[in-house]
């Protein structure tokens, strides 16, 4: 039976804010929620960029039983995959259980900032699966070494590790990204209704583990009050191609929403405040093959769209059988 969770977008909401909305998500029924991992947002009218890493903390201490994940962290460029190994490590300890670890290749955006090189995606893939061989690697415990293409650790131990190791997801959009999460991952994550992408994974190795889908919508009072939000607030949705991984700063992604309509937003993400609509565009990725599917509310109106989940959208996939 399918899982649904919530967004919780660094780029948009402070720390304190996040932490919050982790409880009402708890509270609503939500099973689990993702938080990004951005240095900039998208934006500069999303405004919002916390440490991700502290902001974990705070929902660990102020939650009991909703599920976290990263979605996702890069620990390649901009983070070296030791650091996020210790990191992951200590916020399961700090969650029994409830702790998943999500990575991805990344975005320029966020780890060019130290002036490392932005690798062509081939390569990035590579530094991923090495990564995570690192990740595993000091996850068992004792002194470790490791001296390979990309990354080198030595004499490193994480003392402070968890009964439960977390799952590690890799998030993919094509191929050869969903081919390389099948053969490392404990999972994969998306951001498209793709079943194609789901049976790539299945085929390298991904047959029986979970699948995660981030799918974004906008609540409002009226479809037209949605659809002028989502644009004004998420413009990035409706982008094509690879500018989202290669533009490296917020002013180069708000010259490239100037090609952007609230119609072609509207298209990609689900606006207004008709259930069936958004139970419609759920189950787009259900029928995909994704099992788990979080929701991203786009704006400042998190406390409506979290009553209109409750009063009517969980319900109403519960009626039709989607959830339990």
């Amino acid at each position: 039976m399918a899982q649904i969770g919530y967004k919780l977008s660094s780029e948009e909401h402070g720390p304190k804010e996040l932490v919050r909305y982790a409880q009402r998500a708890e509270e609503t029924g939500f099973s689990f929620a993702m938080i990004s991992d951005h240095y900039h947002p998208w934006i500069d009218k999303q405004g919002q960029s916390p440490y991700a890493w502290t902001v974990i903390g705070g929902v660990a201490q102020a939650t009991r039983r909703l599920r976290l994940g990263t979605g996702v962290t890069c620990p390649t460029v901009r983070y070296h995959p030791a650091i996020i190994a210790q990191a992951a490590a200590t916020a399961a300890t700090m969650m029994p259980g409830r702790f998943m670890l999500g990575v991805g290749t990344g975005e320029n955006l966020n780890e060019h900032i130290l002036g490392d090189r932005w690798p062509p995606t081939p390569i990035r893939i590579d530094m991923l699966e090495e990564a995570v061989a690192v990740i595993r690697l000091l996850w068992q415990g004792g002194m470790q070494d490791h001296h390979g293409r990309f990354y080198t650790v030595e004499n490193a131990q994480i003392y402070t590790l968890p009964e439960q190791l977390p799952p590690i997801l890799v998030a993919a959009s094509g191929d050869e990204s969903a081919t390389a999460a099948g053969q490392i991952g404990d999972g994969l994550i998306s951001t498209a209704p793709d079943a194609k992408l789901v049976q790539t994974f299945q085929q390298a190795g991904g047959s029986g583990k979970p699948c995660y889908a981030e799918c974004s919508v906008c609540w409002a009072e009226s479809e037209e009050q949605a659809k002028q939000t989502a644009y004004e607030w998420w413009p990035t949705a409706a982008l094509k191609g690879e500018l989202g991984q290669e533009l490296p700063v917020p002013t180069y992604f708000e010259q490239a929403v100037q090609m952007v309509t609230p119609d072609d937003v509207a298209r990609v993400v689900v606006v207004g405040p008709d259930p069936q609509k958004h139970i419609d565009g759920i189950k787009k990725y259900l029928d995909a093959g994704f099992e788990h599917v979080w929701i991203h509310q786009i704006g400042p109106n998190q406390e409506g769209f979290v009553r209109f989940y409750q009063e009517d959208v969980l319900p109403g996939l519960r009626r039709q059988g989607l959830i339990e």
